[in-house]
């Protein structure tokens, strides 16, 4: 099979931000030659964490970053690309595959590919010596859709910890107010018209090797201590152009 220049899902940069319509946006972004791997050409491709698997201990540790990315992250980048194999979406990045598949209700697709997107998402949500609070712009833009910072965490919280079973918990731009979603599987609000601004994993592989089944614990952990509101700021910088 002949490689072709793709669009590749693909955040080095943690400034990158999203845009539901057109796929992944910002300084980011890159053209490369599609990979051949297993003789599936790769259009979603598996980019490397932002940071080392050993930068986010002891909040999260090198065993979980190991396999929550190497193992389910990667799965779900292969079992996508095998779908879309011979089809028209062969050449389209992976918001275009979530949106079309969610539209044409072919749910193994959706999962997979929207799981791509979601994982590789949440790795740009966090750093190290995260957390704290935003400041500027998307401060004040909290304060004023929320009420104060702390109404925000205890409604993002409150999304992450009541998710039955596996989810998101997300903060995301409608277009003219900051909102919560929590959603169920691979849920992902760019299905709505929405733009994510940032996520966080309640699957119960992101902390159960860390946490068990302390998801609040895991929850309080990653707003106090994850966080990255430089990527998140960056995206609502995008967001509101």
């Amino acid at each position: 099979m002949i490689s072709k220049a793709v669009l590749v899902l693909s955040l080095a940069s943690s400034a990158l931000a999203f845009a539901p319509a057109s796929g992944f946006l910002g300084s980011g972004i890159q053209l490369r030659q599609g990979s051949n791997r297993g003789g599936v050409s790769m259009k979603i491709e598996l980019a490397p964490l932002p940071y080392d698997y050993t930068a986010l201990e002891p909040k999260i540790s090198k065993t979980t970053l190991t396999i929550h990315h190497d193992k389910h992250h990667a799965k779900y980048v292969t079992v996508a690309n095998q779908m879309i194999e011979g089809t028209e979406m062969e050449k389209d990045d992976c918001t275009t595959i979530v949106l079309k598949a969610h539209k044409a209700a072919n749910q193994p697709l959706f999962n997979n590919a929207a799981q791509a997107w979601n994982h590789e998402f949440y790795w740009n949500s966090m750093k190290a010596n995260g957390g704290g609070a935003p400041t500027g712009a998307l401060a004040d833009q909290i304060n004023k859709d929320f009420g104060s910072f702390d109404a925000f965490k205890t409604k993002f919280a409150e999304a992450g910890n009541t998710a039955f079973g596996s989810g998101w918990a997300w903060l995301s731009w409608d277009g003219s107010k900051l909102v919560v979603d929590k959603t169920i599987g691979a849920g992902n609000p760019v299905t709505e018209g929405k733009t994510p601004l940032v996520t966080m994993d309640v699957w119960e592989h992101a902390y159960y090797v860390d946490y068990q089944n302390m998801r609040a614990t895991y929850v309080t952990t990653f707003l106090d201590s994850l966080v990255n509101w430089d990527f998140v700021a960056a995206n609502f910088a995008k967001a509101k152009k």
